[in-house]
């Protein structure tokens, strides 16, 4: 038995097999009819008995010969259509875990798509969703009841419920009657049931049996895909975490160093620094998300750009280009600051002079961002390492940990670019993808 839409496909199964068995049936009589006017020995009642047994007869060869050669190809095709459909639909879903959400939508496309009267999925405690007839007592989210669930749980083993015993609702008005509890599994241990409910036991049957464990082992390679997902994505969270303890550390002492060297020379611009210095950190503190605004993270440039201005005094010059449309777009906090503190310690000129030029621009679905410095350059050999975790070890944040984090957010083809010509300085561009919300 294979369904579609929750309807047999075999509702015009016997299409083309019907038209044949006419002919052949029609041929038959005229056959048996010539055969009996032509001997003429034999009585009318055992002529229709014969009749009939040619006729079963050669109804069955043209059964026979469909099954073998037609019947078959044409199942397979639309059962592997079927089933893709089912993989598309429920996908989606099951990426995000198991849980009452993804059960219940999960649940609601099988019921759509096979006979029974109603399909259920638990946890490994609890009813996680249930769709079709009786589901006005079959609720979701309370325990699990029926021994044989337990057991297939218990086991990793489908069970087979013959009666309304068996299944252990207490409504006694419930029409259901038989069940298909097949487990599902997670990295091979058992992580719940998938559930089919029948009005009888007589729709138990070897192919509706099948379907069951079939479906149950698409749903559990599914939630196989949703725990390398999860798997994936602590990975790269604790890799964020990692690089971002990197920075946070490395640009408070860089500010508190500034602030200590001017506290014997200009105790008045230390002191006024440091509460600038007090107020943005509690700003960052006060931050609920590794995201921030470009409009905050340019504050936080200009923050540490009075600082080394403080030092550099008008060796050190600033030009921004910020177009506002940027100003609301979500970044990383502090991607664009190292590459800054970069451009102030290896750019400007062998006689201290330093020109920093900072731009954001958005094109299309890409906000890019550019950095550029009148250094002297990155040296040609320099250049293929420039961006491997390790250079320039001892001299701040480099600019890996930087290209790691776009790589780890947004995909490799975000990673920094850079041109560099020796004596001219460089130019380092990100580009970050912007929703429409960014737009906004």
């Amino acid at each position: 038995m294979v369904v579609k839409h929750g309807k047999y496909f075999d509702t015009n199964r016997f299409k083309h097999q019907k038209i044949v068995l006419g002919v052949v049936a029609g041929l038959a009589t005229v056959i048996f009819g010539w055969i009996l006017s032509f001997f003429g020995t034999i009585s009318k009642g055992w002529g229709l008995i014969l009749m009939g047994l040619f006729v079963s007869f050669a109804i069955f060869m043209v059964l026979k010969l469909f099954a073998i050669k037609s019947e078959p190809e044409h199942l397979k095709a639309e059962y592997s259509h079927w089933v893709f459909e089912i993989a598309n639909a429920t996908l989606p879903h099951l990426r995000m875990g198991l849980n009452e959400k993804s059960a219940n939508e999960v649940a609601k496309i099988l019921i759509k798509s096979t006979d029974a009267m109603a399909v259920a999925l638990t946890s490994l405690t609890t009813v996680l969703a249930f769709s079709g007839v009786g589901e006005d007592h079959h609720k979701t989210g309370s325990p699990i009841l029926t021994e044989a669930t337990k057991e297939a749980l218990s086991h990793n083993e489908f069970r087979i419920l013959e009666s309304k015993e068996e299944i252990g609702c207490p409504i006694a008005s419930c029409p259901l009657r038989a069940a298909i509890v097949v487990p599902l599994e997670l990295r091979g241990k058992v992580a719940g049931t998938l559930k089919f409910y029948y009005p009888n036991k007589e729709k138990l049957t070897e192919s509706r049996i099948m379907l069951a464990e079939g479906l149950a082992k698409l749903l559990s390679t599914q939630l196989e895909l949703s725990e390398i997902d999860r798997q994936e994505g602590l990975a790269c969270e604790a890799e964020l975490k990692a690089l971002q303890a990197q920075i946070n550390p490395h640009f408070l002492f860089n500010i508190l160093n500034t602030i200590a060297s001017l506290c014997r020379t200009e105790p008045k611009k230390a002191r006024r620094l440091t509460i600038q210095f007090a107020d943005f950190f509690r700003r960052s503190l006060e931050r609920e998300s590794d995201l921030v605004t470009v409009e905050e993270e340019i504050d936080y440039i200009s923050l540490y750009l009075l600082l080394e201005k403080a030092r550099f005094g008008k060796n050190l010059q600033v030009l921004k280009e910020i177009d506002e449309k940027t100003f609301g777009v979500k970044i990383p906090a502090l991607i664009v600051q190292p590459l800054v503190e970069n451009a102030v310690k290896h750019g400007g000129t062998p006689e201290g002079h330093v020109k920093i030029r900072i731009a954001t621009k958005i094109y299309d679905s890409e906000m890019v961002i550019q950095v550029c410095d009148n250094g002297k350059g990155i040296k040609s050999e320099d250049m293929k390492r420039v961006l491997s975790p390790g250079f320039g070890k001892g001299m701040g944040i480099g600019l890996s940990n930087v290209n790691e984090r776009l790589k780890s957010l947004y995909g490799k083809e975000h990673a920094l670019d850079i041109l560099s010509v020796r004596d001219e300085g460089t130019k380092i561009t990100m580009r970050i993808p912007i929703g429409e919300e960014d737009e906004a």
